[in-house]
């Protein structure tokens, strides 16, 4: 089969050497033995490319890119797994969708060309920004200097999860009030849809491409040649998923971390507040998608450190920081819940009071896990967004 060969090409897995590092390292083959990358890339070289397509395994890389850190011969294991799940969606196969498939059935959604929003009815007066398109024929986008925010999906996170009392709306508001007090007020886009990032990771090529073109084109509309995420999907998704499968994007594609932290010298915090408290003691949890995938490490930290709060770091953090446990809403099951309660159970017995992360899937998913009535209190600490720990300290008087 032509796109099995195709995978297995672009993904160099015929470079495999067999040697197990990736099993050593990978979240899941850690607590399931049937489940190795290794055995996987076998499968696909030594057997019928369509075996492949049958096999439930998988569906069961979270894409965290743990194996990738290990290997000696380079094998871009999670990309050979994102392209067989697309050829396995078209011939009908599908993982196991957490929610009955709900976020899946959301994200179609909003790849109808007819769909129409209203995403931004929780822009409140104290935030400044920008809309587009305007209604005012005077105002113009100055496309030098002007920044697009990409909300992504969290509004419909927040009317999804209820039941977690998540609030992930606040990341977006706490987004826009950092700007702000950079002076900068961002551009929003009523009209954006999801990236995509998670359709694309489960076969779903045709509607991540029709969510893609939308969010293209609507970008190159405004002119504005920046764009900056507090989601870290939207910003490798935008990064290096869209001129892969789209072509070249001239737009430059930030994280709100790298911002943050290159302009922390025109912050100012309400030092009276830190000077009066002892130093708040956190922990910090680095997504895959920011760190591993994004390469962003130092910047949370730096940023952490800026506003006054004791740092202890988890035993795996940085390169070897352990995912979340669930990735593209599938899979949701018994080897997540172990994923992510020994991940709970490491960032609380570091003795820190607050659990932050960039990300927020890894707060739904660290929350739904703490959510179930047998979640021992070793695994129970209190999570916040870093945008979210950042903005609660600057100076209301600036």
């Amino acid at each position: 089969m032509e796109a099995i060969q195709n995978a297995i090409k672009a993904s160099k897995v015929h470079y495999c050497l067999d040697c197990g590092k990736c099993s050593s390292v990978c979240p899941i083959s850690l607590i399931n033995e049937d489940y190795s990358p290794r055995l996987l890339v076998q499968k696909a070289l030594l057997e019928s490319p369509e075996s492949v397509l049958e096999e439930e395994l998988l569906w069961m890389c979270l894409g965290c890119e743990m194996c990738y850190e290990v290997c000696e011969s380079r094998v871009h294991f999670s990309e050979f797994i994102r392209n067989v799940r697309i050829e396995a969606y078209r011939h009908g196969k599908e993982g196991v969708w957490a929610h009955n498939g709900r976020m899946q059935s959301i994200m179609r959604m909003m790849a109808s060309p007819n769909l129409k929003q209203d995403r931004l009815d929780w822009i409140t007066r104290d935030l400044k920004v920008k809309m587009y398109p305007t209604n005012s024929t005077t105002q113009q986008l100055n496309n030098s200097t002007e920044l697009i925010y990409f909300v992504g999906c969290l509004p419909y996170f927040d009317a999804f999860f209820t039941n977690l009392e998540l609030n992930t709306l606040n990341i977006a508001k706490s987004t826009i009030k950092i700007l702000n007090h950079l002076g900068i007020e961002p551009v929003l886009m009523p009209d954006e849809k999801c990236c995509g990032h998670d359709l694309l990771w489960t076969g779903d090529i045709e509607n991540f491409k029709k969510l893609a073109h939308h969010n293209i084109e609507g970008i190159k509309r405004t002119g504005v040649k920046k764009i900056v995420f507090s989601c870290p999907e939207g910003h490798q998704t935008f990064k290096n998923e869209y001129p892969k499968y789209m072509g070249g994007l001239d737009l430059e594609v930030i994280h709100i971390s790298e911002i943050i932290a290159e302009k922390l010298p025109e912050l100012r915090f309400g030092t009276s507040k830190r000077k009066t408290r002892k130093p708040e003691k956190v922990t910090y949890q680095d997504p895959c998608s920011l760190g591993r995938i994004g390469g962003i490490y130092e910047q949370p930290r730096k940023i952490m450190n800026a506003i006054g709060v004791e740092l202890t770091e988890m035993p795996k953090n940085r390169k070897n920081a352990t995912c979340c446990g669930t990735s593209g809403w599938m899979n949701c099951g018994i080897y997540s819940k172990q994923i992510q309660l020994a991940r709970l159970k490491e960032a609380k017995s570091t003795g820190a009071d607050l659990l932050i992360t960039s990300c927020p899937k890894c707060q739904i998913h660290f929350k739904c896990a703490m959510n179930n009535e047998d979640t021992p209190h070793e695994a129970k600490i209190e999570i916040q967004d870093l945008t979210i720990s950042i903005a609660s300290e600057l100076d209301k008087n600036v």
